[in-house]
């Protein structure tokens, strides 16, 4: 049983309507106790859907996207985005007719501004073929959720500045800018868990040079480090190889803080009646680390672990928009900001903002789970 959930207590059910039995006692398990407190948080339940719906979306990213990530048009170089009232249900001579954009046309070529051609209309349909996308990573298939007839070209968030489809290239980035967040936490609290273990139950020398590792770590600047591990690699690298350098690096930072926090509740589970019994019984001490003391850990690390996605997301969002990450034409949330820094793009072209929204969102989400899961995990809290 985690140590922080609230013990496992006998819950009275409600008698069936009408026939007259007596109550139900029902016994829940930690686990089922914290998500009964958790469907109870209202804001934290919405956070969570936003966060299945945004790694749903980056999953299915070859199907839901109109267009591949590097899909380019160069004639239509900065198109606003068509959701700004660009797409339409009537037609110039007002007829109904199913959701259509009509053909667009640069009318000022030194302001990228376009104009609508209403006498060719493209219908937006579902389930249209297209550029052949990875399904899944691995499934190879050219039908997209919708878009619209060639040589139409659909842009719901508007176009980068090589007439590329912002959204695609937006929910291809969550891939990059999503996942890492889920695998380099994984990696750094199964790093933390294990150092901070070994170092609270072992104490001595192995504890001393262990804490003073993790000290080190925790007294440099976050952001420089990660730079100038970054550069030690080179810059001949390929986006593979660059999307598990970041991965590797930010683990590399984000142990030390768990492995202090887990060492600390390690110096007072190992005090505990059935640690004493297991070391009686002969079991070795990494066996005890491993089966009885990290296991008692996991309400934290799992409540800390959601509270830190959100740092593992900005590393990726920093390096990639310092140009040291991921490189075009992969697409990440971002290097698709780089743009942005240049000035004229940022006040005439306000949409290439748009995955700031998306890391807005990400990080929102996040942070409110996190704090939702902590209170459910708290006993102190009210069922």
């Amino acid at each position: 049983m985690a140590a922080n959930l609230t013990p496992i207590e006998p819950q009275i059910a409600p008698p069936d309507a009408g026939d007259g039995t007596s109550s139900v006692v029902v016994n829940r398990s930690p686990w089922q106790i914290l998500w009964l407190k958790l469907r109870r948080n209202r804001t934290a339940m919405t956070a969570l859907w936003v966060l299945v719906a945004l790694y749903g979306l980056a999953i299915l990213a070859g199907f839901v996207a109109p267009y591949t990530y590097e899909t380019q048009d160069s004639y239509r170089s900065f198109h606003p985005p068509h959701i700004l009232g660009r797409i339409h249900i009537r037609d110039s001579e007002g007829n109904w007719r199913r959701p259509f954009i009509s053909e667009s046309r640069i009318s000022d070529p030194y302001n990228t501004v376009y104009a609508e051609d209403t006498s060719k209309i493209y219908p937006i349909r579902f389930f249209v073929q297209g550029a052949q996308c990875d399904l899944l990573w691995v499934l190879p298939v050219r039908t997209h959720l919708f878009g619209v007839d060639e040589p139409g070209r659909l842009y719901l968030f508007g176009g980068d500045q090589f007439g590329r489809d912002v959204l695609s290239r937006i929910l291809y980035g969550g891939r990059i800018s999503l996942s890492v967040g889920i695998i380099g936490i994984l990696i750094s609290t199964s790093i933390g868990m294990l150092i901070g273990g070994v170092a609270g139950y072992f104490g001595g020398a192995i504890d001393f040079g262990l804490m003073r590792l993790v000290e080190l770590i925790l007294a440099l600047p976050s952001l420089y480090l990660i730079l100038v591990l970054r550069q030690s690699f080179g810059a001949e690298l390929s986006s593979t190889q660059l999307y598990l350098i970041i991965i590797l690096i930010l683990s590399f930072i984000g142990w030390a803080s768990i492995a202090r926090v887990i060492r600390g509740m390690v110096l007072s589970i190992k005090e505990l009646e059935y640690v004493i019994a297991a070391q009686a019984l002969g079991f070795s001490r990494m066996w005890i680390v491993m089966k009885h003391i990290l296991p008692n850990t996991l309400s934290f690390v799992i409540v800390t672990a959601t509270l830190s996605v959100p740092f593992y997301i900005l590393g990726e969002v920093a390096l990639s928009f310092l140009g040291v990450g991921v490189q075009e034409p992969e697409a990440s949330w971002g290097n698709m900001l780089q743009a942005a820094q240049n000035l004229r793009y940022l006040t005439d072209y306000w949409w290439i903002l748009t995955p700031g929204v998306f890391i807005f969102l990400a990080v929102m989400a996040w942070n409110v789970f996190g704090d939702g899961l902590r209170d459910a995990a708290d006993p102190r809290t009210q069922r």
